[in-house]
């Protein structure tokens, strides 16, 4: 179970955080949803298509993007918290945000769990986390957005993310964030060339070893048009086919922009591993 504020979220069945970008500029999405209306009916069609979370954005992470200020992605993401959070109460409403001041009031809207690509690295969002009770995701980042798809480089990726991931979870309990919140994702495409994110995807279970839920977000990402040459709006197989081989490697979370696709991506996926699937053991046989 994931402890979201005063929500628990069963992972024993892997989970689908969908995307709601109320950006301009966001490398898929940008300038769709704005609007407060448009956004609520974005939220309806994704939780109908089978949503577990949705992870709301105010501030492009995409490869060269720039911080924008405090007040402006407050501005942008409170009142649409606030707008799902007067809706549907019951689902699990997720800030997609480095800033302390944007958890805190995320959080007072209606937000449960707080997604930090800087994996609370700035100062004061330690406590400001721990202060709210909502859960965290950890994530990995070489770099900052604006510059790091520049040149990332690695001795041994899988080991390094798995070092940075290890601090965090253990400066997240020093400053009383309990185990039962915390979510952790490698970072595919966030500092990171296209063999460091098949390797790290090659390899998810060593992630596992720090015995906690994984999400992984792979949709729409640039490595699949590395792979084969498609353009953003061309990416869902390659999308669904990741999201599937994330949740067989045992991901918990997979975070998407196409909701209807990948949950039945990944409901396949989970059925598989319910009947017993194993890779290592088909590969011997």
């Amino acid at each position: 179970m994931l402890q979201c504020r005063s929500q628990q979220l069963d992972l024993t069945v892997p989970r689908v955080m969908a995307v709601l970008n109320v950006t301009p500029d966001s490398f898929s999405d940008g300038g769709c949803f704005q609007d407060i209306n448009a956004a609520l009916g974005r939220v309806t069609e994704m939780i109908s298509q089978g949503a577990d979370i949705i992870d709301v954005g105010g501030e492009s992470t995409r490869p060269g993007a720039v911080q924008i200020s405090v007040v402006e992605e407050l501005q942008r993401v409170i009142p649409v918290i606030e707008a799902i959070h007067h809706r549907y109460p019951q689902i699990i409403i997720s800030v997609d945000t480095s800033k302390p001041e944007v958890m805190q009031a995320a959080v007072a809207a209606g937000a449960d769990l707080i997604n930090d690509v800087r994996a609370l690295t700035l100062p004061g969002a330690l406590e400001a986390v721990a202060d709210t009770q909502a859960a965290v995701c950890l994530m990995h980042m070489q770099g900052q957005p604006v510059s790091m798809q520049a040149s990332p480089s690695y001795v041994d990726v899988l080991a390094e993310v798995n070092d940075f991931l290890t601090g965090r979870v253990n400066a997240c309990i020093a400053a009383g964030i309990t185990r039962e919140r915390i979510v952790i994702d490698p970072g595919i495409g966030f500092g990171k060339a296209l063999e460091h994110n098949l390797a790290l995807l090659a390899h998810l279970p060593a992630l596992m070893q720090l015995d906690l839920p994984l999400l992984v977000g792979v949709s729409r990402k640039s490595m699949i048009g590395a792979l084969l040459n498609r353009t953003v709006e061309q990416r869902l197989p390659g999308s669904v086919a990741l999201a599937t081989a994330s949740v067989l490697a045992g991901a918990s979370i997979i975070r998407a922009h196409d909701v209807a696709e990948t949950y039945d991506a990944v409901r396949i996926a989970h059925a598989l591993l319910a009947a017993g699937y194993d890779i290592e053991h088909s590969k011997k046989n």
